[in-house]
């Protein structure tokens, strides 16, 4: 009878959950199956459904100090990682005020929040880098993060204000009652709960970044090498087959972020969820 019981209350799995985040991670690495086939070809013409000769040059190159690739990989973390950072701190507590308060002209903020993803981003990267050059920020890895926070803040914004919509503030304040500081409810109660959300706002904005190429050129001026740089660069050489390895591996830390938040993506752990108003 207890064997029963303990096993009634043991957790069960849920294959719908594994099947849908293998959907999204097969959808995602289905279309680069060309570009497998063209890292590893040495000639591949029309209508040839596969290339008729391999080879290991592509990746040869690739994988040699002589490309930069280690140094725009090494760049791009860096700048993604950094404008993720800066716009989760900014962009938690604004989606927290948006989601949680009502007050007079709240619908011309959030236009103006998400302005800066409507607006064409070459509309304002020139005064951008002209403010840029006059404060040292030009031609630096500093300034390409900063100017990433462009196109990323709105998304982040956005998806936690509705993840602060769907949260309830009475848990806070049963931690304030109890002689909880602001920093122990905010660990221990508020972030637990729009973890979700945290994680993919941070998705969103980590590949919003990791992608960007045109921000990156202005404000860096090429000083700062990304792989988006090096890919264009690349891609304008004509070589196909270097150019699809390197495409694998500009998409490569991409698609293991997925990978690692899907969970968050689909299921109870999804961002809409949790410490909902009841």
């Amino acid at each position: 009878m207890q064997l029963n019981r303990t096993a009634k209350s043991m957790p069960v799995a849920r294959p719908g959950r594994w099947l849908a985040v293998a959907a999204i991670v097969g959808g995602m690495l289905l279309p680069f199956a060309p570009l497998l086939l063209w890292s590893v070809s040495q000639r591949w013409y029309f209508p040839a459904l596969l290339p008729t000769e391999f080879s290991w040059r592509a990746w040869a190159y690739v994988l040699s100090p002589r490309s930069q690739t280690l140094a725009a990989l090494g760049g791009s973390l860096a700048v993604a990682t950094g404008a993720t950072l800066l716009a989760l701190a900014v962009g938690i507590p604004a989606g927290r005020v948006m989601g949680l308060h009502q007050f007079t002209g709240k619908t011309l903020v959030r236009f103006l929040i998400l302005a800066p993803a409507i607006v064409p981003p070459l509309a304002t990267a020139m005064g951008i880098h002209i403010v840029f050059i006059r404060y040292g920020l030009a031609d630096t890895l500093p300034g390409v993060v900063l100017v990433h926070l462009i196109p990323v803040t709105p998304y982040v914004v956005l998806i936690m204000s509705s993840v602060f919509a769907n949260f309830n503030p009475e848990f806070e304040q049963q931690a304030r009652s109890l002689g909880a500081g602001p920093g122990q409810i905010f660990w221990h109660i508020t972030l637990p709960a729009i973890w979700p959300g945290v994680m993919v706002a941070g998705l969103f904005a980590f590949i919003i970044s990791w992608s960007e190429y045109l921000l990156t050129v202005l404000i860096g001026g090429g000083r700062v090498l990304t792989l988006p740089l090096l890919l264009f660069s690349m891609a304008n050489s004509g070589d196909n087959p270097v150019t699809a390895a390197l495409s694998i591996v500009f998409v490569g830390p991409a698609i293991l972020f997925l990978v690692l938040t899907a969970r968050y993506l689909t299921g109870k752990n999804a961002a809409i969820g949790g410490f909902g108003k009841q």
